[in-house]
């Protein structure tokens, strides 16, 4: 038995030694080939690769805001991290020729000499103990000894709102790849990994890391006038083009270890709702280490502002805020809810009632045990009650459902369920940013969705049994509403999808 055991014992330790022998051996040899790259200046002779930087700059310019901390494992010479005007940029590389040259193009950030496998805090507690919002590994899982290993050692520098963004070449293009490079049209590299989307996906999963989208970008690698920008801009957008992308790309974020019970603030924008007030207030369920309900009324043509004010007299031992909008529109109604919210977590819940309050509990859970950012309600999943929604109005919302799932680039059931749910700090963040698409929407579903998008929120959708209306009429026009979402998804196109 002892024998047995000490063999075992000496073959681990061989197997442990090998493996450490490889990955030495494999990290100098990649160490030593692209710090001749960068002595030798060869990547800035080579036209596509010029092009290449180029895009993928203006592509991370559109995924990255400025002034963020911003953290690139594998930075090369630089020039995308510096593109991207952190607050705090550092770059990790194993390259010192290419650290040097990257110094003295972009003195303004920071860098560290080192296997992007095996960097720490410690090497410099000033720059690296705070977590980044940004982590970015561009085109570096290619060259990667251990890509889980990477993602492990990465979480050390993350937060719950980090968000790691990594692109790498699609395993499409290994062949022609290797005819560029004999053509001396791209730079020569060494064996590369050639992942599929679900390859990384399954490494982040293993890592503990969601991703949140993604996408494939740039179909055409010649600077060609015109035809370059229609097929990157549009083409590669569009199946079946996009299936010959040179590269995807994938946003995730960390999951969290241990759920939290914030306190809730849940708004309810009320048009001629007279009739459901005192219901909601019976319906809705006590949530979170502490809640507040929040009526806004919106130019009642009935007695809704009265029956409010009635009603939290009445039920007074429930924490009750009373507002009037100032505009029109259910989107301008949440924005005064949500800026005079104290909760933790932000509910919308629509004072028709047709979603029932019973189910915020599930809406709740989902955003406090840290498995959605966004919580979009479904009403398209469970059968409805025969008069919950008119059948053109079921036809519309499952054409909007598919072209704004398309137009994210993730899944969105459906677009205008009244109950959304988001965290305050990440509303904050989504109304710094909302000048980007600006207040074109009255109903505020799309402000909400668009935004939490644009800010790489996760959203997470949830189903919801939806009921029949029992007091009052619906506020919704379809056809003059239908116009106005099918401009929204012209607008959207332009601003979301067909960039950069």
């Amino acid at each position: 038995m002892r024998c047995a055991w000490l063999r075992f014992m000496l073959g681990r330790f061989a197997m442990t030694a090998y493996a450490d022998d490889a990955a030495t051996a494999y990290a100098a040899e990649r160490s030593a080939f692209w710090q001749a790259v960068a002595e030798r200046g060869e990547h800035s002779r080579r036209r596509l690769h010029v092009h290449y930087q180029n895009y993928l700059r203006r592509l991370y310019r559109f995924l990255v805001p400025e002034g963020l901390r911003v953290l690139e494992l594998g930075c090369g010479e630089g020039d995308l991290l510096a593109a991207l005007n952190p607050a705090c940029g550092v770059g990790v590389d194993f390259a010192p020729a290419m650290l040097a040259t990257a110094q003295k193009r972009h003195p303004e950030l920071h860098y560290i000499v080192c296997d992007a496998h095996h960097v720490h805090k410690d090497m410099n507690p000033d720059l690296l103990h705070d977590p980044f919002d940004v982590i970015i590994l561009s085109d570096f899982v290619n060259d990667a000894w251990d890509v889980l290993e990477l993602l492990n050692n990465s979480k050390q520098f993350c937060s719950a709102d980090t968000r790691i963004v990594i692109n790498f070449h699609s395993w499409l293009w290994e062949h022609p790849f290797r005819l560029l490079q004999k053509t001396g049209l791209v730079t020569t590299r060494l064996t590369q990994n050639w992942f599929t989307t679900d390859d990384i996906i399954n490494l982040f999963d293993l890592a503990d890391f969601k991703v949140i989208r993604s996408f494939d970008e740039y179909l055409f690698p010649f600077s060609v006038p015109g035809l370059e920008a229609l097929c990157n801009r549009f083409l590669a957008k569009l199946w079946p083009f996009s299936l010959f992308d040179l590269f995807h790309v994938q946003i995730a974020r960390l999951m969290p270890e241990t759920p939290s019970t914030p306190t809730v603030s849940v708004i309810i924008p009320a048009r001629n709702e007279a009739g459901n007030i005192e219901v909601a207030l019976q319906r809705i369920p006590d949530l979170g280490s502490g809640m507040e309900i929040i009526f806004v009324e919106g130019n009642s043509t009935d007695n809704t502002w009265e029956t409010i004010q009635e009603m939290a007299l009445k039920y007074s031992q429930r924490e009750i805020k009373t507002l009037r909008q100032p505009g029109r529109g259910k989107g301008d109604a949440v924005r005064v809810g949500f800026e005079a919210a104290q909760g933790d977590v932000l509910m919308i819940l629509d004072a028709d009632l047709t979603m029932p309050p019973e189910t915020l509990p599930q809406f709740y859970e989902a955003i406090a045990s840290g498995r959605a950012e966004f919580v979009n309600g479904v009403r398209l999943v469970y059968p409805q009650e025969k008069q919950a929604m008119r059948f053109f109005n079921l036809l519309g919302n499952k054409f909007f459902s598919g072209a704004f799932s398309w137009l994210l680039g993730r899944p969105i059931k459906d677009t205008l369920c009244g109950t959304k749910v988001i965290s305050r700090r990440h509303y904050r963040q989504l109304a710094v940013n909302r000048q980007y698409f600006g207040e074109f929407d009255p109903f505020g579903d799309f402000d909400l969705l668009f935004g939490a998008a644009k800010i790489h929120l996760d959203i997470v959708d949830l189903p919801v049994r939806y009921r029949e209306r029992t007091y009052g009429e619906t506020n919704i026009s379809r056809w003059r509403d239908g116009w106005i979402l099918l401009k929204m998804i012209c607008f959207a196109a332009q601003r979301i999808k067909f960039v950069p």
